[in-house]
């Protein structure tokens, strides 16, 4: 065998050999990244339950999804997101809103928030944040119950006045040595509420079906 046709034999070689690694890769990406999606989706349905306990509706929260709009000035949300409708016997009784606290100290705090039917909420959790670990990450149930002050709060309730901390009039406790933080959460979760209240006959008359969009 000649030189030339050794080097071409050995680069043909070489090219398959790529071109298998090639597919290796693309069909392992391919499969950690439909892992990585079913498992970011068990756990945003194990956190839906958190918020509508499995005896509070017979529907399944996660393939019921609405879309809601980017930026909204009452929900805030930075990309349009999913929020949630909760149904028992085919009749909504409550809905799950994503929301977020762009005034956090260390930046955006996400929440999902779920509300029923007649304006209470029914929890509260925070999703994503970057705030000071043992400071404002109490908002974090992980780390603190101050979340769960939320439950059972309306509008209705309380005057607009209580929605805000104890340091500026409110009934809501703020942190030891961290304001910025609960603050940014009151009002997230009041505006929320405040959205509830202007689109309610969209949100609580929704019939069965997914991808409605609320704008």
């Amino acid at each position: 065998m000649t030189l030339l046709g050794a080097i071409s034999r050995n680069g043909l070689w070489l090219g398959a050999f790529a071109a298998m690694t090639t597919l290796a890769i693309v069909w392992t990406e391919r499969d950690t990244r439909d892992a990585i999606i079913a498992s970011e989706r068990e756990a945003e349905a194990r956190q839906l339950l958190e918020i509508f306990p499995k005896e509070t509706h017979d529907n399944s929260l996660i393939d019921e999804p609405i879309q809601l709009p980017a930026n909204d000035p009452l929900l805030n949300l930075r990309q349009s997101r999913s929020g949630y409708i909760a149904r028992r016997e085919g009749r909504v009784v409550g809905v799950i809103l994503p929301t977020t606290a762009r005034d956090g100290y260390s930046g955006d705090i996400r929440f999902l928030v779920g509300i029923r039917v007649d304006g209470t909420v029914a929890g509260v959790r925070a999703v994503s944040h970057r705030e000071t670990p043992g400071l404002g990450d109490k908002v974090d149930l992980k780390k603190s119950p101050w979340i769960l002050g939320f439950n059972n709060r309306s509008l209705n309730s309380a005057t607009r006045a209580d929605w805000f901390v104890r340091k500026d009039g409110g009934v809501f406790d703020q942190f030891t040595g961290a304001t910025i933080t609960p603050r940014a959460s009151v009002a997230a979760v009041r505006r929320t509420l405040e959205y509830v209240d202007l689109h309610r006959d969209q949100l609580f008359e929704t019939v069965a079906g997914t991808g409605d969009s609320y704008e």
